[in-house]
């Protein structure tokens, strides 16, 4: 029998406020436990939550970034349940009435197709503490709590079960991630959890209308080990059928060493909750105004950005994607674009020398030394024949080096290309004379020995002859024609 894959995701996305969701403490990560808690984050009787508003708006732009519907009113509800690192004994999230909800993405399959992946809502809600189980002979067989990320603001965002496959899967995940990190709704650091996944994963018969049982696949915070979850356990759903069993509603968890998944616990119904609307929070009403101000800070999305590089100014597909995936690395080549560089050309550059020198250097593209007006200026000197293209990787470095301009160094160190036809025909002569037995041969028929007499030139010009005229003139002498 053969079975169909059926996957839902849900997200949680640690939205990039100063402070958390209902009080003034700060979200920084790596923080000394307990430092960054007040009585409303550790849950003491009497604190009173305020709602942080640039919550609210950073949920707005991911909505309208999803293609939500944005609700004119929603509410916050407690979601009931006991586990010790939540102190107040519930978690402040959403239920009836989420901020966003009837979104969508599409992802891109292998055939070329594109999918639509529905999002049924997404919701704020804030986050749990952390439980830090011992593992020193002091601890050893103890669970500490550390509060610091208890009121941390969150963004879930629930996906429909429509992804057929772990890459289908990975492929949305990517798409909400690049889109999030984009709108600086979040920094998107899997490591330190401000992107997080759950994955509901069920099998069917193929053919079958009615859904599996799922499980769900908790906290996983790397694709790579997204994809092998999902894969583990659809692997294990299916062996259980067919050996007879039966797949249980339940909570899992990912063995990143093992490659395996592991039952945590039962999942309880949503109804088990006990959701209630919050008393100590009015409902949250959002008018057409609010929405239409946070739309107009939208920035130009991924996918709208790659269409532009391809259509108007002739990039590939590729190149548009590698430029695009990154918010600064495309405003870094508009930027470069926009003040007269050749877009392919710069695309090349930055692609090839810019992206090799910051991965040589770990810097980011945000504190690159060689600003747009200094990439203008090499490719400027690149197109007009100052200097080759070889030569002009000896004038990046420097730049790099000293942040002066392409016109600046060449002046300093003589790198200017030799254009003069004369002085490059006598450079041609001198190869020739030198080199009989390679004419011979080249005359002969052995037609790649251009490149032979082209690396002569250039290694007695030092590099500054014009490639194609040594090649031109090369040619016109060997031949005679």
């Amino acid at each position: 029998m053969r079975y169909e894959t059926v996957i839902g995701l849900e997200v949680h996305v640690q939205l990039t406020t100063n402070t958390k969701i209902f009080c003034g403490c700060s979200k920084d990560f790596g923080q000394t436990p307990n430092s960054q808690t007040c009585p409303v984050c550790l849950g003491l009787p009497g604190a009173l939550p305020v709602l942080n508003q640039q919550v609210v708006e950073l949920a707005i732009k991911t909505g309208l970034a999803t293609n939500c519907q944005i609700a004119p009113r929603s509410i916050f509800a407690r979601k009931n349940y006991f586990y010790p690192d939540l102190p107040k004994g519930y978690q402040i999230s959403q239920f009836e009435l989420p901020i966003c909800e009837h979104g969508w993405l599409d992802i891109d399959l292998e055939n070329g197709e594109r999918k639509r992946i529905g999002i049924t809502r997404a919701h704020m809600e804030e986050d749990a503490g952390k439980l830090i189980h011992g593992d020193s002979p002091q601890t050893a067989g103890n669970s500490l709590v550390d509060l610091n990320r208890a009121c941390t603001p969150l963004l879930e965002i629930v996906s429909e079960p429509d992804m057929r496959s772990a890459d289908e899967a990975i492929d949305y995940l990517k798409k909400l991630h690049q889109i999030v990190v984009y709108l600086g709704v979040c920094d998107g650091n899997l490591e330190e959890g401000s992107f997080r996944c759950d994955a509901n994963v069920s099998v069917r018969p193929y053919g079958q209308e009615e859904f599996g049982t799922r499980a769900e696949l908790k906290n996983i915070n790397s694709f790579r080990f997204i994809k092998q979850a999902i894969e583990y356990e659809v692997e294990r759903q299916i062996d259980l059928i067919e050996g007879g069993g039966k797949v249980i509603q339940e909570t899992r968890l990912f063995d990143s060493d093992t490659g395996m998944t592991r039952s945590m616990r039962g999942k309880e119904e949503a109804h088990d909750y006990r959701y209630f609307p919050d008393p100590d929070l009015v409902p949250l009403v959002i008018s057409p105004e609010w929405i239409e101000e946070v739309r107009s800070t939208l920035p130009e999305l991924p996918e709208v950005k790659r269409g532009r590089f391809v259509e108007e100014l002739g990039l590939s597909v590729y190149d548009a994607g590698v430029l695009a995936a990154d918010r600064a690395l495309a405003e870094y080549f508009d930027a470069c674009v926009a003040l007269g560089s050749d877009a392919k050309s710069c695309a090349n550059w930055i692609m090839g020398e810019v992206l090799r020198k910051l991965k040589e250097t770990d810097t980011e593209i945000t504190d690159v030394p060689i600003t747009p007006e200094l990439l203008t200026g090499l490719l400027a000197r690149i197109a007009d024949n100052t200097i080759s293209g070889k030569i002009a990787k000896t004038v990046f470095e420097k730049m790099w080096q000293k942040g002066q301009t392409a016109d600046q160094i060449i002046d300093a160190e003589g790198l200017k290309q030799v254009t003069d036809t004369g002085a490059i025909e006598g450079l041609v002569d001198e190869v020739i004379a030198a080199n009989p037995a390679q004419v011979a041969e080249y005359l002969g028929g052995k037609d790649k020995l251009i490149g032979f007499f082209v690396g002569k030139v250039m290694q007695a010009s030092q590099g500054k002859a014009n490639p194609g005229m040594v090649n031109q003139l090369l040619k016109k002498k060997l031949t005679g024609n």
